[in-house]
């Protein structure tokens, strides 16, 4: 299963930069074992709109277009790919569901993962319909910048529990 993160706006230089590139490189060598490849990284450019809604709307369509690029097939949840979105009114789960939850997709032969993390003004309701699942740090409204040092890290503690690597320590709230 390919991993993908897709995610509005860029990441400069500085500390989430480097701590996302330190996932990333524990995120690949945790994937190969466990049938999982990625992450790939891609970073759609804020729209300049506006109004706020066609914002949204401009930058939901960016995303459906890379979906299609990053996956050869067309965008959502439909048939051997799952979109998970970021969404602080989404589910909050723990990581050892969540790292259940992908390995149930690895299993049941889903092709790819794509996890999205919109910018300033979040996502387009409309990728909601289409997500497999959304999930939720809290009630927080969180940087996107900090969100992409906490999915890729939420990504390679889910390989390490898969794995049963001992980065996760149970008994601790999981």
């Amino acid at each position: 299963m390919k991993l993908t993160l897709l995610a509005i706006g860029r990441l400069k230089a500085g500390p989430e930069r480097e701590l996302v590139a330190r996932y990333s490189t524990r995120i690949t060598a945790s994937a190969r074992p466990l049938g999982l490849s990625g992450p790939e990284m891609i970073e759609i450019p804020e729209s300049r709109a506006r109004r706020e809604d066609d914002r949204r709307s401009e930058e939901a369509m960016a995303i459906r277009n890379q979906l299609g690029r990053s996956t050869g097939n067309g965008s959502g949840n439909g048939g051997n790919r799952r979109l998970i979105l970021f969404d602080e009114r989404g589910k909050s789960v723990s990581s050892a569901a969540f790292a259940e939850q992908l390995g149930s997709w690895r299993d049941d032969g889903i092709a790819a993962a794509a996890f999205v993390i919109g910018g300033p003004d979040g996502l387009d309701p409309s990728l909601a319909q289409e997500a497999g699942l959304i999930l939720s740090f809290g009630r927080l409204t969180l940087p996107h910048q900090l969100v992409r040092v906490l999915v890729t890290e939420q990504i390679y503690r889910a390989l390490t529990i898969m794995g049963g690597h001992p980065y996760h320590r149970t008994g601790h709230g999981d």
